[in-house]
Parts: C-alpha cells; sequence; structure tokens
C-alpha cells in the first residue's frame, strides 16, 4: 500500500472524528456528522481504504483520544453505540465495493451504494445497542424500542446526509480522479 493510501486514509479519519463533536443529543444513540465521512470515504477512496480510514478511527479512539461522540478509550467497547462505530468500517467496505464493483459514478448510484452501507452501520448499531442495553448496562431495551432509537429516529439525517454526500461525491470524483486512481483501484 501507498503512502498516499495511508495518509489518505488518516485524512477521512480526522473527518470522523471531527463529525463525532458534531452532535444533536438524542437518547441512546447521538446523532452526529460522522457517518458522513463514511459515505465520502468509501466513495472516494475505495472499499479497502475507505474502510481502513474508519478502522484507523476506531483505533484512535480506543487508543484513549476522545475522537468518538462520548469520548474515547478502550472502555468504549462496553458503550451501546460501540457497534455503531464497527458499522462504520463494515459500511465503509460495502459502499466501495459496490461501487467499485459496479463502477458507479452518477449521483444516485453512488446514493444506492451509501444507502447500503447505512444499513450495514444500522444492522451493526442495533444488534450492540440491544445486546449492551441488556447485558452490559442491565436496563434492557425491545426490539422496537431498538429500531425506534437506533434506526428510525436517526434515519432522517442520515439520510439527508447519504443524498448530500453522494451529489458531492459525484461531483468530486471527476476532479480527484488522477489523484486517487491509484488507491481507489487498491495499490
Amino acid at each position: 500500500m501507498h503512502i498516499r493510501s495511508w495518509i489518505w486514509a488518516a485524512l477521512f479519519a480526522a473527518l470522523t472524528a471531527v463529525g463525532g463533536m458534531i452532535k444533536i443529543p438524542v437518547p441512546y444513540v447521538p446523532f452526529t456528522l460522522q457517518i458522513a465521512a463514511v459515505y465520502l470515504a468509501a466513495c472516494l477512496l475505495g472499499p479497502k481504504i475507505g474502510a481502513l480510514s474508519q478502522l484507523l478511527y476506531v483505533l484512535v479512539g480506543l487508543a484513549g483520544a476522545p475522537v468518538f461522540a462520548e469520548g474515547g478509550g478502550l472502555g468504549y467497547i462496553w458503550k451501546p453505540t460501540f457497534g455503531y462505530l464497527l458499522g462504520f468500517i463494515a459500511g465503509a467496505y460495502t459502499s466501495g465495493w459496490l461501487i467499485e464493483r459496479f463502477r458507479w459514478t452518477k449521483g444516485g448510484q453512488l446514493f444506492a451504494a451509501n444507502l447500503a452501507a447505512l444499513v450495514v452501520v444500522y444492522l451493526c448499531g442495533c444488534l450492540w445497542l440491544y445486546g449492551a442495553m441488556k447485558w452490559i448496562v442491565e436496563k434492557p431495551l425491545t426490539i422496537g424500542q431498538t429500531i425506534w432509537f437506533g434506526v428510525l429516529l436517526p434515519i432522517p439525517g442520515d439520510l439527508i446526509l447519504c443524498a448530500a454526500c453522494s451529489l458531492v461525491a459525484a461531483r468530486v470524483w471527476p476532479r480527484v480522479r488522477p489523484v486517487m486512481t491509484t488507491e481507489r483501484l487498491g495499490g
């Protein structure tokens, strides 16, 4: 992997951290702008480097840097929202893979790929939220409450970010293609 790939991954990890600082407090799962960096990383960096950017973000947070929406440190694993962070890694890979596999470049296509990423993020997040509330926090949520707090409350904002990031990526990609081609192809 080229040094440029690591630099791009670090840049998008930093963007994810900034997105975590911009939050709207909602019960159990605060709404943040982190998902925007996930969408953009997947669209612009491809599956491997996009997922690497989110892995770096998670590792920096677990190492103790207060980059997550509610701090940082190894103990964050026990937080009900940690599954969303794992979902960022898997979601970036999923979206990037779809874009690369089907050579999607138009806004609507990128929206579909980013929507798939959002489904992955919500799936990982809700599974962790349900388990953490039941076995760690010991204040169980029903499946309905988990879906309400973990999906239905944040989805309007996440869909707006999904659309906006897809349109931005569709416009930016042709301009950054000469710089990003090596990284996007996994080189």
